[in-house]
């Protein structure tokens, strides 16, 4: 990768963006552009030609984005998809403009049908309907997919796509109203724990850390334990003995899916980069977008309760099913990316006992 004097990474400061930066980083590449959102708005054309007029970057590593779980994703759904378009939309059109030699575009798994056959091929894209919860995001990142592959088609230009499966790990977000599942279940059942030892130190410090609502770490318990119910953590005073806590969470628990650590994302979309190309790809499968996965899947379920042993929680965990599960299952087909010579290394529960180790120690 010695051609790529410069990298821009858009969205070095997201969990995945800045997963790639080390990745790149420890890989002896030094020379990599990045920009906040307060120095470059990436919805805004003339800034983003201005930068790429100005920098000129050799490659583009294209993983900002607007994220968030089922309630975020359902709740704020004009949103998702305007401002994934107009990140999208600027930065690969720039890239053509501006010469780059290539580009990788951060997708997702639920750019496919929800009721595909599985596992997911790449090939399934566009042949169903998308789950409702999430169909702005996923229809977002379609037209990424689509426009790479169109400026790919159109002008050669050497845009790929990669399909990552549920990511976790360093940087994630733990906003209880808009985290993904499973940074959700570890601060839901960390707090749980906190309230069943009548931990208030440590439920002030995760407050400290990540604000919930009004909540700061000088609040009132009696508005903790109602914003914590509010939230699905219910905390009953047992008068001398130890205080009961349940835990309550979204569906049924009998949806699939699949994890991959962060760390492991990283280091696939840097080989994908070293190792094909867009032309690679479509003329193989006439397509230029690839997943990112382990091929393995467990049930939300089975994770919650995997989630209960390593942090300690002892409480009930009561499963809401008038709340909607999303997609019954996305395995992803990763035999494409195993045929290039990468396969994950973080299994998942040491991944979500490092990941855990770390939350406590940050908060």
């Amino acid at each position: 990768m010695g051609k790529y004097k410069k990298i821009f990474i858009a969205g070095h400061k997201g969990m995945v963006g800045s997963a790639i930066k080390r990745n790149l980083n420890l890989k002896g590449y030094e020379n990599i552009l990045a920009r906040t959102s307060n120095e470059l708005d990436l919805r805004n054309q003339p800034e983003v030609d201005a930068f790429f007029s100005k920098e000129k970057p050799n490659l583009v590593i294209l993983a900002a984005a607007k994220v968030g779980g089922i309630v975020a994703n359902n709740t704020y759904r004009a949103e998702f998809i305007y401002e994934n378009l107009m990140i999208q939309n600027n930065v690969i059109h720039a890239s053509w403009k501006y010469g780059v030699d290539k580009l990788l575009f951060l997708g997702s798994s639920c750019i496919y049908p929800k009721h595909a056959p599985q596992p997911l091929k790449e090939e399934y894209l566009l042949t169903g309907p998308l789950e409702y919860t999430n169909e702005p995001y996923a229809i977002a990142k379609i037209a990424g997919i689509k426009m790479c592959e169109s400026y790919f088609k159109q002008y050669g230009s050497n845009f790929i796509s990669v399909m990552p499966t549920n990511l976790y790990g360093p940087n994630d977000n733990y906003d209880l109203e808009k985290s993904h599942v499973l940074p959700a279940l570890i601060r839901k059942m960390h707090l749980g724990k906190c309230l069943e030892n009548n931990d208030w130190p440590t439920i002030a410090q995760d407050l400290n850390k990540n604000p919930i609502g009004e909540l700061v770490k000088d609040s009132k318990k009696k508005d903790i334990i109602q914003t914590l119910a509010r939230l699905g953590i219910h905390y009953k005073d047992n008068e001398g003995s130890k205080p009961t806590v349940s835990i309550s969470l979204w569906g049924s628990g009998k949806v699939y899916r699949e994890f991959l650590h962060v760390d492991d994302m990283a280091d696939a979309c840097v080989h994908i980069i070293l190792n094909t190309s867009g032309e690679e790809l479509y003329n193989q499968l006439k397509q230029t977008h690839i997943n990112i996965g382990t091929g393995e899947d467990i049930t939300i379920k089975e994770l919650a309760e995997k989630v209960k042993e390593i942090t300690g929680f002892r409480g009930e965990l009561a499963w809401d099913t008038s709340k909607p599960d999303g997609t019954p299952k996305k395995q992803l087909d990763v035999s494409l990316l195993n045929s290039l010579n990468w396969k994950y290394t973080i299994h998942l529960e040491q991944g979500i006992r490092d990941v855990y180790n770390a939350y406590r120690q940050y908060s």
